[in-house]
């Protein structure tokens, strides 16, 4: 329990209690979403995306299935009609999964055991114990679609599981972000050739929590796989990968 309400903590002043991020973010998203959007927050932990998105006036279907999680977005945003909160986990077909669980850092709680076997390789992973497990639902993209509208702007945060979110995808979305890690290099460059085969898609990267684009351009998919493997890879920058139709 102790351990619980500590990760909870951790995740609460990480990204809702810093000064100036919510600034940062919402400048950032401005250029994916404005009033009136639909956006996906797929993986949307204690809602530091869910806050941005409403101020730029986005309505926002946040996708989390972690219950501790749940229980501060409803806490939060439960009480706003521009909200839709889903107790659910997104991944390549409908039926049922178990996430693992890390109590102390629920921020990586993933339901992929690969990834979890890969990241736990590396130093910065050293302190972390997937404690506990739970049984949740899962849907698909293209299920949420029917449901609530195509998305404006999907961000995909599910710690390892991106590659079957996005075989539940069978059109192109307007924009979308997804996260990269260098420790599962491989893995994005799977998720990225996904992403590519749905749609004519240039992209970018924004380092860990920044909310800056590392290219002044953006790329295609071969050029963006180049910065990450020769420019990301080698620090360890993790972040995320963003996608946007071409116009």
């Amino acid at each position: 329990m102790v351990r619980r309400v500590w990760g909870i903590a951790r995740s609460l002043v990480m990204y809702r209690g810093i000064p100036g991020r919510h600034r940062r973010l919402r400048r950032f998203y401005a250029q994916f979403l404005g009033p009136g959007d639909v956006g996906f927050d797929i993986g949307a932990h204690v809602g530091s995306r869910v806050r941005v998105w409403r101020s730029l006036g986005a309505r926002v279907i946040a996708v989390e299935p972690q219950p501790d999680c749940l229980r501060v977005l409803r806490l939060l945003h439960g009480r706003d009609d521009g909200v839709r909160i889903l107790p659910v986990a997104v991944g390549r077909e409908p039926g049922r999964a178990r996430l693992a669980l890390s109590s102390a850092t629920p921020t990586v709680s993933s339901l992929s055991p690969e990834w979890i076997g890969t990241v736990t390789t590396e130093r910065s992973f050293a302190r972390v114990r997937w404690d506990s497990s739970v049984e949740v639902g899962v849907v698909t993209l293209d299920d949420l679609i029917a449901a609530h509208g195509e998305p404006a702007f999907c961000k995909i945060d599910v710690e390892g599981f991106e590659v079957d979110v996005l075989r539940g995808l069978t059109r192109p979305l307007r924009a979308l972000s997804f996260e990269y890690l260098p420790p599962a290099h491989d893995a994005a460059l799977a998720a990225l050739g996904l992403v590519d085969s749905l749609g004519d898609y240039a992209y970018n990267y924004s380092p860990v929590e920044t909310m800056r684009l590392a290219s002044d351009t953006w790329l295609d998919a071969d050029a963006l796989s180049r910065l990450l493997a020769e420019r990301f890879r080698p620090l360890g920058r993790s972040g995320d990968v963003y996608a946007r139709l071409r116009r």
